[in-house]
């Protein structure tokens, strides 16, 4: 009995570390814009996963298979940074698209294991573009460097949907 209850005492006594010792947590990110035009007109744009020219903080895409699954794309950045992503699900009635990062460097994009979908949806004669992603931030270590934490992970992601959004929306709306 009395050594059951030593096991129990150590084991309760670990409990804190094992529980500050579990890593980073999944980050989300949920950006929309409503755009000025109808929602097959937006989907043209946004539904070609292998053309990202209405972004503007990529200089170059290039990629293989299309729209189908399991598409690739690589998207340049001007500084040369890449990221590699591969298209998950593609649903063109629905207007939805899906895809993940298959390959950057931490120092380009700092996160891991992210995941994104874009989502035009009509409303009325508008649409809502709805772009939203989950992801680890790029240390996964405990004690993460301030380039690489969640607060950084989640504003770089934040940027890059709110300046591509309202790039769209200025290429479909004219302005």
């Amino acid at each position: 009995m009395v050594r059951l209850f030593a096991s129990f005492l150590a084991l309760a006594c670990l409990m804190p570390l094992a529980a500050s010792a579990h890593g980073p947590t999944r980050q989300k990110v949920v950006e929309t814009v409503e755009i000025n035009a109808p929602a097959d007109k937006v989907w043209e744009v946004v539904g070609n996963f292998q053309d990202m020219s209405w972004h503007p903080a990529f200089v170059k895409t290039e990629g293989t298979g299309g729209n189908d699954v399991g598409a690739t794309r690589t998207l340049t950045l001007e500084n040369g940074g890449q990221i590699f992503e591969k298209l998950t699900k593609y649903n063109a009635e629905g207007k939805m698209l899906a895809y993940e990062i298959t390959e950057v460097d931490v120092k380009v994009v700092p996160v891991t294991n992210y995941s994104a979908s874009i989502t035009v949806t009509p409303e009325g004669d508008k649409s809502k573009v709805e772009w939203k992603s989950a992801f680890y931030r790029g240390y996964v270590n405990n004690d993460p460097p301030p380039e690489l934490s969640d607060e950084a992970a989640v504003n770089a992601i934040t940027g890059v949907f709110q300046s591509g959004l309202a790039a769209l929306k200025k290429k479909l709306e004219g302005g």
